[in-house]
């Protein structure tokens, strides 16, 4: 019988140390996946941050450039204001209304459209702007296949 007895403990302390081997391995295991869907997931944040960056940066670019012909403008119709006789000199010159389409990128433009207004005192203004909006000026191209797996 203590014979028996000796195998038992050899056994029982042998699937002991493989038991634990095989815990430290799982543990391993899971830590490389997490770290490794940790990095993925970083570097498509930063990815999406690059994009919403130039994009930001574009779109505050055309307003810098819609802002400075609107400024032109004024200075045109204080000029054209100036040199008019009359209101019908002033807006044969000028017209009644200006658009200005600034690119921000392939797809979309910034269109700023103004109103043209005679100014009844000094401190009048000689547009009103009606419209300030992102429109889309491309296309997108779509694929036409979608590649799907069924099973």
């Amino acid at each position: 019988m203590n014979n028996q007895t000796e195998k038992k403990s050899r056994l029982s302390f042998t699937s002991g140390i493989g038991s634990s081997s095989i815990l430290v391995i799982f543990v391993i295991l899971c830590l490389v996946s997490f770290a490794t869907l940790s990095i993925v997931s970083a570097n498509a944040d930063y990815k999406l941050s690059k994009k919403v960056l130039d994009r930001t940066t574009a779109y505050y670019e055309a307003v810098h450039e819609a802002e400075m012909d609107l400024a032109q403008l004024n200075k045109t119709l204080h000029s054209l204001y100036e040199s008019s006789a009359t209101e019908e000199d002033y807006f044969v010159a000028a017209g009644h209304s200006k658009t200005f389409l600034v690119p921000i990128s392939d797809l979309q433009s910034l269109e700023v459209a103004v109103t043209i207004q005679y100014p009844k005192e000094d401190t009048d203004t000689f547009f009103t702007v009606d419209t300030y909006r992102v429109i889309i000026t491309g296309t997108l191209e779509y694929e036409e296949n979608l590649n799907l797996l069924f099973q």
